[in-house]
């Protein structure tokens, strides 16, 4: 059975980080959702928080009911238990493994009921086929990170996180790139969350948008609504 079309994920956490203070709390239930707003609005904490990567000083995480962390209880599950795939701003691949093997790495770690993602779907999806058996550094910036969208769907994940994952790409690669995140998003019953300080690519992309300012939630409601205000022009 494939993942839901959408994850109800609610989230209210407060983390300090020397001198900046986060303290957010939205629900979003969307096949994607944005998280908007300028650098250092704390979007990329919340991820990593999400993720299991950052702990949060208080609060609680929750997807489809299951709780990932309550600071009241002492729950943390742990990263690899979340099923929660993340692709990065840059691509992080194995520089010693070559595309077929940097794709199936986490796949390896699922058990056989959990493996509803399908490779081959993935690397047609993707257009992988023909750089199965190259190194990364003998990839292009967007062939890296469209290995690194296909490693973090075979680790078949509930979720998928993309914290800027254009930031590190050329106007031409973000097109390119942009066009295969439409694919997933059209073909994979899978829930994204995706990060952006970039008004266009959350227009494009997501159904639901968070606002995020200066470490606060300042808004959650309908993309197109919320990205037609002036604060987000």
């Amino acid at each position: 059975m494939l993942p839901k079309r959408t994850a109800m994920i609610d989230v209210d956490v407060a983390r300090r980080i020397g001198s900046f203070a986060l303290d957010v709390k939205f629900s979003v239930d969307a096949p994607v959702a944005g998280l908007f707003g300028p650098s250092g609005s704390g979007k990329t904490s919340i991820v990593n928080m999400l993720a299991g990567v950052a702990k949060p000083d208080r609060g609680m995480i929750r997807i489809n009911g299951e709780l990932l962390f309550d600071s009241a209880s002492g729950i943390d599950v742990r990263p690899q238990h979340r099923r929660v795939g993340y692709v990065f701003q840059d691509a992080l691949l194995f520089p010693h493994l070559d595309v077929k093997a940097n794709l199936t790495y986490g796949q390896r770690l699922r058990p056989p009921s959990q493996r509803v993602i399908d490779e081959q779907h993935v690397v047609e999806l993707l257009g992988l086929q023909s750089l199965l058996g190259r190194r990364p550094r003998t990839l292009s910036g967007g062939e890296k990170q469209r290995v690194a969208i296909g490693r973090a769907l075979l680790a078949q994940p509930r979720i998928l996180l993309m914290d800027e994952p254009l930031a590190s790409l050329d106007a031409p690669r973000k097109v390119e790139i942009l066009d295969y995140i439409e694919r997933l998003r059209d073909d994979l019953r899978i829930p994204i969350i995706y990060v952006s300080h970039s008004a266009a690519e959350v227009k494009r992309l997501a159904d639901t948008v968070v606002l995020l300012s200066e470490g606060k939630c300042i808004a959650v409601g309908d993309a197109d609504a919320l990205m037609r205000q002036p604060l987000t022009s």
